[in-house]
């Protein structure tokens, strides 16, 4: 046959099907060996001797991001992890509840402006953290879970504590992986904490199972527990767990690069500013709401307030923002916002959004000129076109975006007689805030002038952290942060429980810093075992309990709208004994020592300095200050 011929007849008609065959069965052949492994360990040693484990390899990606506490509740899962951050000297932090881990990581990731980071064991210790992480989400604070599980050859089989973790985080979480070999253990931590500080920072969520922690000879031991095998299947089932051995340590002591990942972020453009610069320019009343998201990095908050003071315009602070214009500044409007909003011709919105604490946008006037920035496109948008609509809408950071619309505005000079007239605003509502203080309430405490109380006793490097309902939404009207970064609070979710969390990683984060948990006796049940956790590692903080015996905020509401305060009523228990018992100090506030109020503050303030973390149970009474609030 003329060999052209056969050469153009197999070009018509195409290999023959078994050479496909076997091209395909090569192919698979090939695949299969990338799963299993079998290539990367031809160019990667397996030590067996090595002592080393997956745990020293999570504590040095941590030590080399910077990483000064890990906050935790002990399991088997996770020992590794503690044990060697310890050895590295980072300090092991053990809490009483998960969430309380959780909570603390998420308190020092807003005050440090660097990751927060928990540690909990699988199953129960994992679910354990699902509100406090949904709580991280919605506040935007990066904070680093890590979560054991079981290993990776068990999960399925029924083997202690294993679920599908990932399921439960994925909606949560900006991230979310699980380890399977030990060398992956460093680039997926980078990857993990890059992406919870990127864009708009975020909680997320790494799985470690067992067998990617513990050193190699205890993990054979595990693996390898028979005897000889026997037959063709035992022999084929060995050979898989001696292979998934080797693969799992393959390459596992490698040096390898831990430094931080870069962390970006997006920022409003030189031509959005201008915009913002020619709105604001023109404007007669112009006034700046300023939310938490304006505290983050990469702006230093002295920055930020050195370039709000310049601008002179008048704001509203909200969440981690307050307190960045100090307690008495000429510029900080704190009352009557929702009368200011539809009087101003341009509004701010940096970091604010537009969901329940702004009606949903309700509050801002169709005349005005709105200026929206936020570093998530839907937080940005919401409830855009439906009640508000924004006039310059900027996906960026707002921090960076209020410094340089500052300096684009050189020479402006934000009219003083509006300044003025909103000041006198407030002086006018702050008169009767304080004049409701001096109402008698029968039988118990004035919330409103303890509050008032607190507030004047207040050194000027203290930290407020809130944790309640109606006792601390009327903190939030006289309780003034003295410097910025100053006030936490669980943000958009509302969560209860946050103080001891939030209290402990404060006090760790500054341990300078006076720190207050200002708690509703409701609230206080979620974390007062944490006096325990404050004694142990040494963080002295005061804890004043709002004791009304009632869940009050939703009573306000219950009892006039359906004739019942069913589920509402608690009793005035004795929690000052609780601390006691704890290990702290308690003290009775009431209506028969409320001459010695501010004796008893200072008490409790000489003996957080003597390094004792102590509780004041204030028993008081029912006020009209927060009648018409909603808990809905």
């Amino acid at each position: 046959m003329d060999p052209v011929i056969s050469a153009a007849t197999l070009a018509l008609e195409g290999p023959s099907p078994w050479l496909l065959a076997l091209l395909g069965t090569l192919l698979a052949a090939l695949v299969a060996a990338y799963k299993l492994g079998l290539i990367y360990q031809l160019w990667h040693e397996v030590n067996t001797q090595s002592p080393q484990h997956g745990g020293e390899s999570v504590a040095e990606v941590l030590k080399a991001h910077g990483v000064r506490h890990i906050f935790t509740l002990v399991g088997g899962h996770i020992s590794p992890i503690l044990v060697a951050s310890e050895k590295l000297g980072i300090r092991v932090v053990d809490t009483r509840h998960e969430a309380t881990a959780v909570f603390a990581a998420d308190a020092m990731a807003r005050l440090s402006g660097t990751v927060g980071v928990a540690a909990v064991t699988a199953g129960p210790g994992v679910t354990n953290t699902v509100t406090a992480m949904k709580n991280a989400q919605m506040a935007e604070s990066p904070v680093l879970l890590i979560g054991g599980a079981a290993a990776t050859l068990q999960k399925g089989q029924g083997a202690l504590q294993d679920i599908d973790q990932l399921s439960l985080f994925k909606p949560l979480c900006k991230f979310c992986a699980t380890v399977k070999t030990v060398r992956e253990i460093v680039p997926v931590l980078r990857k993990a904490i890059a992406i919870a500080q990127c864009d708009t920072p975020g909680p997320v969520f790494v799985e470690f199972p067992l067998d990617t922690l513990y050193p190699y000879h205890l993990v054979k031991r595990e693996i390898l527990k028979g005897g000889a095998p026997k037959g063709l299947v035992g022999k084929l089932v060995n050979w898989y767990l001696r292979n998934y051995l080797a693969n799992l340590f393959s390459g596992a002591w490698e040096a390898r690069d831990m430094s931080p990942l870069p962390v970006r972020m997006p920022r409003a453009t030189k031509e959005q500013v201008q915009q913002c610069v020619e709105l604001v320019s023109r404007a007669k009343k112009p006034v700046i709401l300023l939310g938490s998201q304006a505290t983050l990095p990469p702006t230093p908050v002295e920055v930020l307030r050195a370039a709000l003071e310049e601008l002179g315009i008048p704001c509203f602070l909200a969440g981690m923002a307050r307190g960045m214009l100090g307690k008495n500044s000429p510029l900080h409007i704190r009352q009557n916002r929702k009368e200011v909003l539809k009087e101003a011709d341009v509004v701010i919105l940096a970091g604010t959004v537009c969901d329940f604490r702004l009606s949903f946008g309700r509050v801002l006037s169709r005349r005005s000129k709105v200026i929206a920035i936020n570093r998530d496109r839907v937080q940005l948008l919401k409830n855009a076109h439906l009640f508000w609509k924004p006039t310059l809408a900027i996906k960026g950071d707002a921090g960076s975006f209020l410094v340089q619309l500052n300096k684009g505005l050189k020479g402006y000079s934000c009219p003083l007689e509006w300044t003025q007239s909103l000041k006198e605003m407030d002086r006018v509502k702050e008169k009767i805030n304080s004049d409701k203080a001096e109402e008698p309430v029968e039988r118990y405490l004035n919330p409103l002038k303890l509050l008032h109380h607190v507030d004047r006793l207040l050194p000027e490097d203290s930290l407020l952290v809130v944790d309640g309902g109606d006792f601390v939404g009327s903190a939030a009207y006289i309780v003034q942060p003295t410097h910025p970064l100053a006030w936490l609070d669980p943000g958009a979710f509302g969560t209860l429980g946050v103080g001891g969390g939030f209290a402990l990683g404060a006090k760790l984060c500054r341990p300078e810093s006076e720190v207050w948990i200002i708690y509703g006796d409701g609230s206080l049940g979620f974390s007062v075992m944490e006096f325990d956790t404050f004694v142990r590692h040494k963080t002295p903080v005061i804890a004043l309990v709002g004791n009304d015996a009632c869940w009050s905020q939703i009573a306000r509401e219950q009892v006039p709208m359906l004739g019942s305060n069913v589920a509402c009523s608690l009793n005035y228990l004795d929690y000052h004994v609780v601390a006691e018992g704890l290990g702290g100090k308690g003290l009775l506030l009431s209506h028969q020592n409320e001459e010695q109020m501010d004796d008893i503050i200072r008490a409790a303030q000489s003996e957080c300095r003597r390094g004792r973390p102590t509780l004041i149970n204030a028993l008081i009474g029912k006020t009209t200050f927060r009648d018409g609030s909603i808990s809905v």
